[in-house]
C-alpha cells in the first residue's frame, strides 16, 4: 500500500511535497541504521515502500515546477498603451 495516494500528490503544493519528503527520507535513514547495526527492521518491507514514495515526490514537485513555467512562457505580454511608446 502507497504512503501517500495519487489524489493527495495533487492536492499538495510544493512546500508540503519537500517537507513529506524530508520525513521520509528521516524514516529511511533510520530504517539504514537498524540494518547497517545488524538489527531486524520492524517492516523489511517498508524500505521499498519509502523509497519509491520519494522518488514520486521528486517527479511530483518537478512536473509542478514545469507546469508554472509552461504557464509563465504562455502568457500574453502586456500590450504597450500609446502613452507609454510617445514617452520613449
Amino acid at each position: 500500500m502507497a504512503i501517500i495516494s495519487r489524489s493527495d500528490f495533487k492536492n499538495m503544493n510544493v512546500e508540503q511535497l519537500n517537507e513529506k519528503m524530508s520525513d521520509l527520507k528521516k524514516e529511511l535513514m533510520k530504517i539504514n541504521t537498524q540494518i547497517s547495526t545488524g538489527t531486524i527492521p520492524e517492516n523489511p518491507g517498508r524500505v521499498k515502500e519509502v523509497k519509491k514514495t520519494i522518488a514520486r515526490i521528486i517527479t511530483v514537485i518537478s512536473i509542478k515546477k514545469q507546469q508554472k513555467t509552461d504557464e509563465k512562457k504562455t502568457a500574453k505580454p502586456v500590450e504597450k498603451t500609446k502613452e507609454a511608446t510617445k514617452k520613449q
